[in-house]
């Protein structure tokens, strides 16, 4: 269901179930955060995250789940947002190639990755007015921070989903590709951010994360840039860019 592989300091996580649409049961869930730890211990400078088939992910996989009896905390609590902390946090820069559903969980997995290309042919919203269900896994923070409260709730109460195209216009996602291109993209862009300063690109992350929950203002900002730029200077990388830019020389960053 979940596969890891690792080729130029780059992780590549697939969700690898196409029959199914990458839908993701308990155990699914498990395996993907098992699948980051293991990458974070590998100590990769990138994480590539994608879906195999026609979809990037159409959410939970409720075909064995009876209501009556469905742990919805367990799953909620005890499993996704665990896994998208784990995402969130994770020491390295994170990118998702997503194409055709990208639902529920598999919009809350895009929601905690860094950087997000999507296919034209993706499909984002909130579905679950036919569940008698309440959209889940981040979306409304997401929908409700880009989109306003109006187009919010209009998303929830038709159940209307939007195009690659749309979503990215409206600013919930980096950039849009055709859907046979989106994969070599996302790929392209993990594999360059890993070859950079990485460890300038984690304190930008970290500061993009206050940014957005601790609704710094301008100058608590500019006080943890200069906090942050600061702790870099002492790092090999900071060093490396200067004597490559006197030098007239591509810098060659060693994450550290």
């Amino acid at each position: 269901m979940i596969d890891l592989s690792y080729a130029d300091d780059v992780a590549e996580i697939v969700l690898n179930a196409p029959g199914k649409r990458n839908a993701l049961d308990e155990t699914a869930l498990h395996e993907l955060s098992l699948a980051y730890a293991d990458a974070e211990q590998a100590g990769v400078r990138a994480v590539l995250l994608r879906g195999e088939g026609p979809a990037f992910c159409a959410g939970r996989d409720i075909s064995g789940v009876d209501p009556a009896s469905d742990d919805v905390p367990g799953y909620l609590d005890g499993l996704l947002a665990p896994l998208m902390r784990r995402i969130a946090m994770f020491p390295a820069p994170t990118f998702a190639a997503a194409q055709g559903a990208c639902l529920g969980v598999g919009l809350g997995l895009l929601i905690a990755t860094d950087v997000v290309y999507v296919a034209d042919t993706a499909k984002i919203g909130s579905p679950f007015a036919a569940l008698g269900a309440l959209l889940d896994s981040g979306g409304h923070a997401l929908f409700t921070a880009r989109l306003g409260a109006h187009r919010t709730l209009d998303l929830v109460y038709t159940g209307r989903l939007m195009s690659g195209e749309e979503a990215v216009n409206a600013g919930l996602f980096s950039r849009v590709f055709p859907a046979d291109e989106v994969r070599d993209a996302a790929s392209t862009a993990a594999r360059t951010a890993a070859q950079g300063p990485t460890a300038a690109f984690v304190a930008s992350k970290r500061l993009v994360a206050r940014v957005r929950d601790e609704r710094l203002s301008l100058w608590e900002t500019l006080d943890a840039e200069a906090a942050g730029q600061t702790a870099l200077s002492h790092t090999a990388d900071y060093r490396e860019g200067f004597a490559a830019f006197h030098q007239k020389r591509p810098p060659v960053f060693r994450g550290c």
